[in-house]
């Protein structure tokens, strides 16, 4: 090449080099006009107006003093002075050196993260807060949200059913089906006031994240973050990766004493300033259980808690107050919490003993991953931690293969003198669950013949169940026993089997056919002489909140379904009250009473089918006397002789006597019809949940369904209601006969009562939903009680009804003997139904 030539390619290459530079130049200078680089380890600076920004950081400041890490002082005031100036760039360059990640949102809303200065440094079972900047060159105004792959409950399997029934279906959302173990983490922005739940917009604004570590030590995470879906931008860049430090929680130990300075056990719940409970529900794991709020610790025992203040609250079950403390939690050293409980009643002054005869330790809330339900030592805390006596831990379909290892003829080996866990079975999920669950107590076998120890070849009815539980000494009921009315269903049922002539309403002669559930004359409310459907559902919706009622239910659920057939053959011994709705729960047993038929009451739970808050929220409280050991037989014997009261553990029958006699010990005796003697001792807990459980919070579904704790009927609340004045009744044969009123104080009030007894009847106390005695009864001239004709034409409808829907689901080689067994039932009870006396 020539010197010219080389020359000329020299010239023309420095007029490209100029022109890159003169374009690099014009480049830096655009951007310049959108963000300033004060730092490279800093976040750009952007442009945006001074006044909102201000008012954005004067909120997160004060949000994150509100969460208890604040901002350094001087760092304050440094943010203070700018925000008044209005300074937006100074209000960055002070604020994003505590920047844990910076979210940036391009004009087409795509999503892309980096890493901010601030160091990743968390706090073990605890939620830091750190500041994320936002920087919005779309001015959407959506929510931003924040996730992790590394977030999530650690379980999985809860039945959703059951979360749905206690308003808690977030702790099944995204559910460790894969048995991941590497869910530590959980993530929530911070969007109540002070701050705000979307963006506002405008093109720079400060959020924070809460992030919460299960364990301690290095952990990566990856922390993603998006605007709503289709916004997360391509090749991962809306997420990143974070080391973080997790300082280890502090292990506190809890010295827990009784009422009487004895170690014990208590019901704990730790919440922060802002409400969370810790630790977090979502990464329990037994012996804390995911679905409740509080936990469950033994005297010595400890739980692992964050550093900081926290409000507990401290009990063990309804006879105890309800205390609270605030807690300081000091990183670094080891500290001991005292928990002194104070009772406001002990029944076992007065003899009696609690326990909950229907708990679960599988299926329902209860996860099958990573273990199939919990171990009877995880059950045990939850029983002596709501101070029960004796919980009957009842296997079922879920799980029944793991579960029925726990299974054993007395009590199980963690049981204590006064605390005692025995498993045994419910009937439900399998076998015979179409016609009624049953509950079978004090079981010496677990195997039905034939069944080789599993769920299959289980009889389809609940007869031949109960039968061979009682063959081997046990004790039989049925659970979650509210038999529900469908008064629209019920009208029509009673044109379908009544009016012969086809005109669409009933007249005398036809309704006199069937049990209406009002005198003819009172449901028809137009008096023409003929009852319409309208008129019909009218009276059933009535009668289904009064107590007792005729109306019919519908026969076509689970639970005491078949009690009627089974207690005319003499093979039931209970009911189960307290946990569904009183009035069907009541209404049935009352009946049956009416009959004479020595069927008594016991309370239950179902947890965690019906509730899962605590177990013991039904009890039953079995007269003993003074004993230093339990005997779980001896308790069931109590139950199947009635020597009990059932209750929801805020209410109390101390004593309840006629003419001397206790329920369940012996029968009065009377040569003619006189006046008897009632005398009680009754207290009501000094504050008692405001709930529709409790009588203290109205349904929208009426007053039928009082005493509920199936499902959610009202918004959950932590209310308690102080005081009040509690109204107690004397019931006669289903009815009414003496009430008198006493406050709800924690006080034991003496009562008396005179009662006229006409013919043979039986006698119990109760206070309407909480309480209710098992029956003295009293015997006239040694005639047998036949209370009700109504009431018996009632039980042998239930079970034609029951009949007519489920008879087909009875297998094939079991129909003949169980029709044999109905259609004997439904005889006893029209026979019974000559000699008693009409009531209606």
């Amino acid at each position: 090449m020539t010197l010219s030539g080389f020359l000329r390619n020299e010239t023309k290459m420095c007029r490209v080099s100029f022109l890159a530079w003169a374009f690099c130049c014009l480049f830096f200078v655009q951007f310049q006009t959108n963000s300033v680089w004060a730092d490279p380890n800093q976040p750009a600076v952007e442009v945006v107006e001074g006044q909102p920004l201000a008012a954005n950081v004067k909120r997160l400041v004060a949000a994150l003093d509100y969460l208890g890490t604040p901002l350094p002082k001087l760092l304050v005031k440094k943010l203070k002075t700018a925000c008044d100036e209005r300074d937006a760039k100074s209000i960055q360059r002070f604020l994003d050196s505590e920047v844990l990640c910076v979210v940036s949102l391009n004009p087409e809303v795509r999503t892309k993260v980096a890493r901010g200065p601030a160091q990743a440094v968390l706090q073990q079972g605890g939620f830091t807060p750190f500041v994320i900047k936002v920087i919005n060159h779309s001015t959407v105004t959506r929510q931003l949200q924040i996730s992790s792959p590394q977030a999530g409950p650690v379980y999985s399997g809860a039945a959703l059913n059951s979360l749905k029934r206690q308003a808690q279906t977030e702790l099944n959302r995204n559910e460790n089906t894969k048995n991941a173990s590497d869910r530590f983490l959980e993530v929530e922005l911070f969007q109540a006031s002070p701050m705000t739940v979307k963006l506002s917009g405008l093109e720079v604004e400060y959020a924070i994240a809460l992030i919460y570590c299960h364990e301690s030590g290095k952990r990566e995470v990856t922390l993603e973050f998006d605007v709503g879906a289709g916004t997360q931008d391509i090749g991962f860049r809306g997420e990143v990766p974070v080391l973080f430090d997790v300082q280890s929680a502090v292990p506190v130990k809890l010295s827990i004493r009784d009422f009487d300075g004895q170690p014990t056990a208590a019901r704990l719940e730790f919440r922060d300033q802002q409400g969370r409970v810790f630790p977090l529900q979502a990464k329990r794991l037994a012996p804390d259980f995911f679905f409740q709020p509080q936990i469950y610790r033994q005297d010595g025992e400890t739980v692992l808690l964050p550093a900081g203040k926290l409000q507990m609250e401290y009990s063990r079950g309804p006879e105890y107050q309800r205390l609270t403390k605030e807690v300081t939690i000091s990183s670094g050293s080891p500290q001991t919490i005292d928990v002194p409980l104070k009772r406001w009643v002990n029944p076992r002054d007065y003899g009696f003993y609690s326990g909950d005869h229907h708990i679960h330790a599988a299926g329902c809330a209860h996860y099958d991953n990573p273990t199939k339900g919990v171990t009877p030592r995880d059950m045990f805390s939850q029983v002596k931690g709501e101070g029960l006596n004796v919980g009957c831990v009842l296997t079922w379909g879920p799980c029944f293969d793991v579960q029925r290892q726990f299974f054993a003829s007395t009590a199980d080996r963690v049981s204590e003198p006064l605390t005692v866990l025995k498993y045994d079975l419910e009937i439900s999920g399998f076998g015979s669950a179409a016609l009624g669950h049953v509950c079978l107590l004090n079981l010496q076998n677990q195997t039905y013949p034939g069944t080789l120890g599993t769920t299959t070849g289980w009889p389809s009815w609940t007869v031949p169940v109960l039968r061979w539980c009682k063959e081997q000494g046990g004790v039989t009921g049925y659970p979650h026993s509210a038999l529900r009315v469908n008064p629209p269903q019920a009208a029509q049922r009673f044109l379908q089997n009544l009016d012969q002539d086809k005109s669409q309403t009933l007249n005398s002669n036809e309704a006199a056919q069937g049990l209406l559930a009002k005198p003819f004359q009172q449901i028809d409310e137009d008096d023409n002489g003929e009852l319409s459907v309208q008129e019909l559902t009218h009276a059933l919706e009535q009668a289904a909140d009064e107590l007792p009622n005729l109306a019919v239910p519908e026969m076509n659920g689970g639970g005491a379904m078949e009690i009627c057939v089974s207690t005319a053959e003499g093979v039931c011994d209970f009911v189960s009250a307290m946990d569904t709705e009183r009035i069907p729960e009541w209404n049935t047993w009352y009946h049956i009473l009416n009959c004479g038929f020595p069927l008594k009451v016991s309370g239950e739970t179902d947890f965690p089918c019906m509730s899962s808050r605590r177990v013991g929220q039904g009890r039953v409280y079995v007269q003993l006397g003074d004993v230093d050991e339990l005997d779980f037989s001896q308790w069931c014997d109590g139950i199947r002789r009635g020597r009990s009261y059932v209750s929801d553990g805020f209410a109390h029958a101390l004593k309840f006597q006629v003419n001397g006699a206790s329920p369940g010990f012996e029968n009065v005796s009377l040569n003619q019809p006189e006046t008897v003697e009632i005398t009680a001792a009754v207290c009501f807990a000094p504050e008692t949940p405001k709930a529709v459980a409790y009588g203290l919070l109205d349904a929208p579904e009426g007053r039928r369904a009082q005493g509920d704790t199936r499902i959610l009927h009202a918004p959950r609340n932590s209310e308690y209601v102080t005081g009040g004045q509690r109204l107690i009744e004397i019931v006669q044969n289903g009815q009414v006969v003496a009430k008198q009123t006493v406050p709800a104080d924690g006080k034991i009030h003496q009562l008396r009562f005179n009662v006229p007894v006409e013919r043979s009847s039986w006698i119990a106390l109760r206070q309407f939903p909480q309480l209710h005695t098992n029956p003295v009864n009293v015997i006239v001239d040694q005639k047998p009680i036949r209370a009700s004709r109504e009431s018996a034409l009632w039980c042998a409808e239930t079970i034609k009804l029951l009949w007519k829907n489920r008879n087909k689901i009875i297998a094939a080689q079991e129909r003949l003997e169980a029709e044999q067994t109905y259609q004997r039932a439904i005889r006893t009870y029209l026979q019974r139904a000559k000699e008693a006396v009409r009531t209606n």
